[in-house]
């Protein structure tokens, strides 16, 4: 005869909860989900390159403040 443990009773009340709130879920199309992975692909890009101009703008401004002072000061 089988009798089941209070511990076995709470992991099969848990896996059926957790099999009713994924019936409950409301899933992305496919077609939503790719519009949305191409937003975030280009985004990330668009981002990217902006974050790269900005860094050679910066090190631009830097290096020719330096190439200033080493003309000043030698």
């Amino acid at each position: 005869m089988t009798t089941i443990t209070t511990r076995e009773k709470k992991k099969l009340s848990y896996f059926r909860e957790v099999q009713n709130e994924l019936k409950k879920v409301t899933w992305t199309s496919k077609e939503e989900l790719i519009l949305c992975t191409k937003a975030v692909i280009i985004a990330t890009f668009v981002f990217g390159f902006a974050i790269y101009f900005v860094d050679l703008a910066i090190r631009g401004v830097l290096e020719g403040a330096s190439s200033i002072v080493r003309m000043i000061f030698g």
